[in-house]
């Protein structure tokens, strides 16, 4: 007999997130956590393809990562904006304000 765990599997949208426990088997990985969780039909934009981006507890993970009882893996939307070309045209923005005066 296999022994168990329980984990959680969390996901999030601006307006709407939901954490699920699920128990698994000792030795599951994070990408078959998501799978055995169900989350993906509980929200109509997430679909998981071949690598989700995927954490524990704020900290990026592969999804071959063999999960510890109580963990939570977390499952990352894409980023609509990159974060450095942001930070890139804030500068740009900051220099032309000190150019004017």
């Amino acid at each position: 007999m296999t022994d168990s765990m329980t984990i959680e599997v969390a996901y999030a949208l601006p307006d709407r997130q939901l954490i699920r426990a699920v128990t698994v088997p000792e030795g599951t990985t994070a990408s078959e956590a998501v799978i055995l969780s169900g989350i993906e039909g509980e929200f109509e934009e997430l679909t998981l393809g071949d690598s989700p981006k995927l954490g524990i507890f704020g900290k990026a993970i592969k999804g071959d990562r063999v999960l510890k009882p109580g963990e939570r893996v977390e499952i990352y939307r894409a980023l609509k904006v990159d974060p450095k070309e942001v930070r890139k045209r804030r500068a740009a923005e900051a220099k032309e304000r000190r150019a004017e005066g």
